[in-house]
C-alpha cells in the first residue's frame, strides 16, 4: 500500500511540473509580447530617425557641389555614387585637365566604410591608372542590322 502512495505521488508531483512548466511558459511569453509592444514605438522612431539621417545625408551628397565652401567648381563634378560619391576633372572647363580628384562627402560623425578606405589607400599607393576600350568593329559597323541579327532569328526556327 506503501509502495501505491508513493506512486501516486511522485505522479502527482511530475503532473504538478509539467503544470507549472507550462503556466511559466505562456507567463514568460505573455511578459515577452507586452515589453516588445511597450518597445515597438520606440524602435519604430529610431528607424524612422536612421532613415532621415541617411536620405539626408544622400541629400546632402548631391548637392555638396553647389555648397559656398566645397573646394571644386560643380562643372567639373561627376557624380558617381558607389564606391565614391563624386570624380572632380579640375580644368575640364578650360578643357585641360590637369588633375583626377576622389571626392567622398560625409556629414555628421560618418566614417568612412571599409570599401572607401580601401579605395583611398589604393589612391595613395598609386595604383591609378587609365585604360581604353575599343568596342570592337563588327558589333559597330554600320552594315544592315538585318543580316548581322538574322542568324539569330534563323536560330530560333529551328
Amino acid at each position: 500500500m506503501v509502495e501505491a502512495i508513493t506512486i501516486i505521488l511522485i505522479i502527482i508531483f511530475l503532473v504538478a511540473v509539467v503544470i507549472a512548466y507550462i503556466v511559466g511558459q505562456r507567463a514568460g511569453v505573455l511578459k515577452r509580447d507586452r515589453y516588445w509592444e511597450a518597445e515597438m514605438p520606440n524602435h519604430r522612431k529610431d528607424a524612422i530617425l536612421k532613415s532621415r539621417a541617411v536620405l539626408g545625408g544622400h541629400f546632402s551628397e548631391q548637392l555638396a557641389p553647389y555648397m559656398p565652401d566645397f573646394p571644386f567648381l560643380p562643372t567639373e563634378c561627376r557624380f558617381v555614387g558607389k564606391p565614391i560619391d563624386f570624380l572632380v576633372f579640375k580644368g575640364m572647363d578650360d578643357k585641360k585637365i590637369d588633375e583626377v580628384v576622389f571626392v567622398e562627402v560625409k556629414s555628421g560623425n560618418a566614417k568612412l566604410s571599409p570599401q572607401e578606405k580601401n579605395l583611398k589607400e589604393a589612391i595613395d599607393k598609386k595604383k591609378v591608372r587609365f585604360e581604353e576600350y575599343r568596342i570592337p568593329e563588327e558589333l559597330t559597323d554600320k552594315g544592315n542590322v538585318e543580316d548581322k541579327v538574322r542568324h539569330i532569328y534563323d536560330n530560333e526556327d529551328e
